[in-house]
């Protein structure tokens, strides 16, 4: 055992700029630590308890990071969670797949958000850090092509959409609309919604095809990004996840090709599968989750999904 008194009643040696300890000062020493030891120890006490699954038993902060296009829902998801289970915290940011993708790999959050599927490259890099990724579709989009609430074109194929993304149509006056330049609008390379959109309508699903987005696209930051430029600019095309159309904004009816029926996006159209351009939309953990966890993916897959459709998006069958 340390022995309190003695360990103060050593005097320093006489430096400049060194505190001498006093008979007095020792005895004022020992109260000062007697008290924190006494505040430490009482701190201690107050610390979350664990519960036998090794999950805290006071409020956890599960964190939820990645996909813009998920960050809405993923907000009110967790809002409502929170008020029915106040033992749980949940913190919830956008930036990307991507970014979201790199934190999970990097074990920063528990829960990442994505528009698009995982790359191989990410996964290889996931299993590399003793990582295996857990992937849940918590729910359905609909990428809609949106321009000017004026523009009179209604409808567009999936290739010209592509010819129109890379350059090749540049006048609306190409696809029956007025003469006037074409400005192309596209969420940022980080972005799920833009490698969706690149591979599946630009490429047309072609994995051997290498176009690109036109050099002339304006890249902009988020789906409101693109939103509030449509609304404002007569020239522009854009696209955006379903639950960020507006109505001061028209939406494309888009065909498979010239000889499909042109559909315009809905909650029916994707879920009858008539709509060309949807997709899934996922949550990815890091290995199976457990615990708190484990309990919130497992009430976005059942109670959550009623929070889907309000938001417009397509809630799972």
């Amino acid at each position: 055992m340390i022995n309190l008194p003695s360990l103060f009643s050593r005097s320093a040696p006489d430096r400049p700029g060194v505190w001498r300890a006093g008979p007095r000062r020792n005895l004022w020493l020992f109260c000062q630590l007697t008290i924190s030891l006494v505040l430490l120890v009482a701190g201690c006490a107050c610390q979350p308890s664990s519960s036998p699954d090794g999950d805290s038993n006071a409020a956890q902060t599960i964190e939820n990071k990645g996909s813009d296009t998920l960050v809405n829902l993923a907000l009110r998801w967790a809002e409502v969670y929170m008020e029915e289970h106040p033992d749980v915290r949940l913190s919830v940011t956008g930036g990307g797949s991507g970014t979201g993708i790199a934190a999970m790999i990097n074990g920063t959050v528990d829960i990442a958000n994505a528009s698009r599927a995982m790359k191989q490259e990410e996964i290889e890099a996931a299993e590399a850090n003793g990582i295996t990724p857990v992937e849940f579709t918590v729910a359905r989009d609909a990428i809609v092509v949106v321009v000017y609430e004026w523009n009179p074109v209604a409808q567009l194929t999936l290739q010209q959409i592509s010819d129109i993304y890379t350059g090749k149509i540049t006048n609306w006056s190409e696809v029956g609309g007025e003469d006037r330049p074409i400005v192309l609008l596209s969420r940022e390379s980080n972005s799920g919604t833009h490698v969706y959109f690149l591979e599946n309508v630009i490429r047309l699903g072609d994995k051997e095809s290498d176009l690109l987005f036109s050099p002339d696209t304006l890249l902009m930051p988020s789906s409101e990004g693109i939103s509030a430029e449509v609304r404002q600019n007569p020239n522009a095309i854009g696209y955006d996840g379903l639950g960020y159309v507006t109505p001061d904004q028209k939406m494309i009816a888009v065909a498979a090709d010239a000889d499909s029926d042109y559909v315009l996006p809905s909650i029916d159209t994707v879920n009858a599968g008539t709509y060309p351009i949807s997709r899934p939309l996922y949550m990815y953990t890091a290995g199976e989750p457990t615990g708190q966890v484990k309990a919130y993916m497992d009430w976005i897959l059942d109670e959550g999904q009623a929070s889907v459709a309000e938001l417009g998006f397509v809630p799972l069958k």
